[in-house]
């Protein structure tokens, strides 16, 4: 029997949370034809927001990478309910990072490695994407980084 991608979850330690509901006048996702695509997800974590911040200022790329990997668990949260199984997803297509940055600030990528690697953990080769990294003079509630996703499923 082959590892599922809750199974790889749990042995990193990660269990999903519930997603919570959106802050403005969207949905946490839209499915049309095999396509999810994941509207953007802030690091929101068990006690509320977290990672509130400006990379370049008050973030090191380590911390930016624990916001964007903390965006990726509830980008995989968002898919479980869109879903009901992530057994279901068969790829991830593409992520979307945004890093709220001061204007020298250029490791966007680096930082939207904490999103990919988990991606690619926790999916294996289903979790190989295309991705954009950028920076942003700010980000909604101030927090340091951002990240939507699209995803392929069966």
């Amino acid at each position: 029997m082959s590892e599922t991608v809750e199974t790889r979850l749990a042995a990193m330690g990660i269990t999903l949370p519930t997603p919570p509901v959106p802050a403005a006048n969207y949905v946490p996702f839209v499915q049309t034809g095999n396509l999810v695509y994941v509207s953007g997800q802030v690091p929101m974590g068990p006690d509320g927001l977290d990672h509130v911040g400006k990379l370049g200022a008050d973030y090191s790329v380590e911390q930016g990478m624990a916001a964007a990997r903390l965006c990726a668990v509830n980008l995989l949260a968002q898919m479980k309910v869109a879903t009901g199984d992530l057994e279901k997803v068969t790829r991830c297509v593409k992520l979307n990072g945004f890093v709220n940055c001061t204007p020298d600030f250029g490791d966007q990528p680096k930082v939207i490695n904490g999103a990919s690697n988990l991606i690619a953990e926790a999916l294996g080769d289903k979790g190989k994407h295309a991705r954009a990294a950028v920076g942003s003079s700010s980000l909604p509630f101030g927090v340091a980084v951002e990240v939507e996703g699209i995803f392929e499923v069966a």
